[in-house]
């Protein structure tokens, strides 16, 4: 909290924990979890030179209400700066809890590699353990998919380095 009126900048491990212990989000996904999801992306990644992130909100913001959910999850692909990887092969999991809804955006460099369809059956894949109330499960599950179809396209390289984060992004 601020002492002096003015804003308090908070690494993103302390923003998760401050959100958690205020955010309905606690109830589905604790800590634990986040970090649990954190390590399968940094497991995931090990194998490609590809690079994702999950990022998880509560609810839209009054600015987000006309926009779609995939209008959404691409201006938070590039807020977090994903069109920025080497080879354009980011891909985000972005999930919007109050309405039950998450989009997989792909960048252009893996999305024209894979098979039409690939992202939907990932996406169905992760419904199936969303529909049994198993959040963490279903987006680790997500994750690993996503870093098999990176892997089969986009082997990591020897040169390759880790460009993004592999902390959920919580807000």
């Amino acid at each position: 909290m601020p002492t002096d009126g003015g804003p308090v900048q908070l690494n993103h491990y302390e923003r998760n924990t401050m959100l958690l212990r205020t955010n309905p989000l606690r109830k589905v996904l604790s800590q634990r979890d986040l970090d649990d999801i954190a390590h399968a992306i940094r497991r995931a990644e090990s194998r490609t030179a590809g690079e994702i992130r999950v990022s998880i909100h509560m609810h839209r913001h009054r600015r987000e209400r006309g926009l779609s959910l995939q209008e959404l999850a691409l201006h938070e692909f590039h807020r977090l700066g994903m069109e920025k990887t080497r080879d354009r092969t980011g891909v985000l999991l972005y999930l919007l809890f109050a309405e039950r809804q998450f989009h997989i955006a792909a960048d252009e460099g893996i999305h024209k590699r894979v098979e039409d369809g690939t992202w939907d059956r990932i996406a169905e894949e992760m419904s199936r353990n969303f529909h049994g109330g198993r959040f963490r499960d279903g987006i680790i599950h997500g994750v690993r998919r996503v870093g098999e179809v990176l892997s089969a396209h986009v082997p990591r390289r020897p040169d390759d380095t880790n460009e993004l984060p592999d902390k959920v992004n919580v807000d």
